[in-house]
This record gives structure tokens, sequence and C-alpha cells, in this order.
């Protein structure tokens, strides 16, 4: 009989709590209903798991929270038909942020923070004003405008002190 022993190394133990607790806090961040509150911190932890954890464990961070949002009611069924658009916007964040940060952190944050609401501006006006009543609509789409640049840019900031405080940055 043949016994195998499995051995976990210390980076991975380090590295798997550090993602359930980005993932975690991530999956808290919507339950403050309040797009001014959620949208930084969710950014910054999109930032902060490309730092910790590198692009692929940041994405799938990013993909989560809107599903989970959508499904326990905290994001109005509305925006139901953005959730797919909303997780590419986060992915664009992710990947932009990862290329040009080692370039320069806050060209990084902006380049990335503008990419994610061109995005999501674009495809919410097409998106919603196909799916939604006009007055419906536009509220969606102020949402999915100018905020989420403003969002993304504050999340950056969080996550740029964050990071300096654990020595990171």
């Amino acid at each position: 009989m043949e016994i195998k022993v499995l051995s976990f190394k210390k980076e991975n133990v380090l590295a798997l709590g550090e993602f359930v607790l980005l993932l975690s806090l991530a999956l808290f961040a919507p339950y403050l209903k309040f797009q001014w509150l959620t949208g930084p911190i969710v950014n910054a932890i999109l930032f902060v798991s490309t730092i910790l954890l590198g692009s692929s464990s940041a994405i799938l961070i990013g993909l989560i929270p809107s599903v989970v949002s959508l499904s326990t009611g905290l994001l109005p069924i509305v925006l139901a038909p953005m959730i797919p658009f909303i997780m590419l916007g986060n992915t664009i964040l992710i990947l932009t942020f990862d290329f040009l940060k080692k370039k320069n952190y806050w060209l990084a944050i902006v380049s990335s923070s503008f990419l994610k609401f061109f995005f999501l501006f674009l495809t919410s006006e097409a998106v919603i004003n196909l799916l939604l009543k006009k007055e419906t609509a536009t509220k969606v789409a102020s949402m999915m405008s100018w905020p989420q640049f403003f969002t993304a840019l504050a999340g950056g900031a969080i996550a740029y002190l964050f990071l300096k405080s654990i020595k990171k940055k």
C-alpha cells in the first residue's frame, strides 16, 4: 500500500487566503447599496487583487460579485442585461492595469478606469436603449457612465494607500 502525502507551500496557502479574503470583501461590498461607496471598494479590490494575486485571480474576483448582487436582489433587475458587460468592463480594467502598472501606477489607474468607463458607457447606451423604457434607460445609462470612471479612480487611490501600507507599492 502506497501512502500519498499532500504538502502545501506557504506561498500557496497565503495566496489562497488572500483570494478568499478579497473575494469575500468583493461579495460584501454590494450590500452597502450605494454606488459611490460600493464602486470604489470593488475597484480597489480588483486593483489590489491584480497586484497581489495576478490578473487571472483578479478577473475571477471581478466576475462573481455582479452575479451574486443580481441573484440576491441587491442589483436592480433592470441591470440584468448589463451583467456580462459589467464583467467585461472589470476584465478590461484588470488587464489594462496589469499591462501598464510596471510603467507607471497612476497611468495604469487612469487608463484602466477610463477604458472601463468608456466600454460600459458605449455598451449601456446600446443595450439599455434596446431593452428598457426611456425613463428607466436614462437612469441606468447614467449609472454606467461617469460614475464608473470616478469610482474606478477612487478605487485606484484606495488600492494605492492599502498597498503602500502593506509595502507592496
